[in-house]
């Protein structure tokens, strides 16, 4: 399937970021390892799930670990380079 290739918008940037917690939240492996990790704990999850602070966290945990990242993409059919823009939208940086 051919992904179609667009600038992200923060709404695009905030669809990214959910559709990435929950890509995290569907394997308890995957959801254990990315609290361990980060140090969010899953009460901070359900009162944060929408925040660009909590989907932020959701996608740089993303991008350190490319295997996650590239399983993330195809399985969502996100492009893989669309990821770091969206974080950059949700840190409120430029985009890259």
């Amino acid at each position: 399937m051919s992904k179609v290739r667009r600038r992200v918008d923060r709404e695009g940037a905030e669809t990214i970021g959910a559709q990435a917690l929950g890509f995290l939240a569907r394997e308890p492996h995957r959801f254990a390892r990315f609290l361990a990790l980060t140090g969010v704990d899953l009460d901070e999850v359900r009162a944060n799930a929408g925040s660009p602070e909590l989907l932020a966290a959701v996608l740089a945990h993303l991008t350190c670990d490319e295997s996650l990242l590239l399983t993330f993409a195809a399985e969502t059919h996100v492009a893989p380079e669309a990821v770091a823009p969206a974080l950059a939208i949700l840190q409120d940086r430029p985009t890259p």
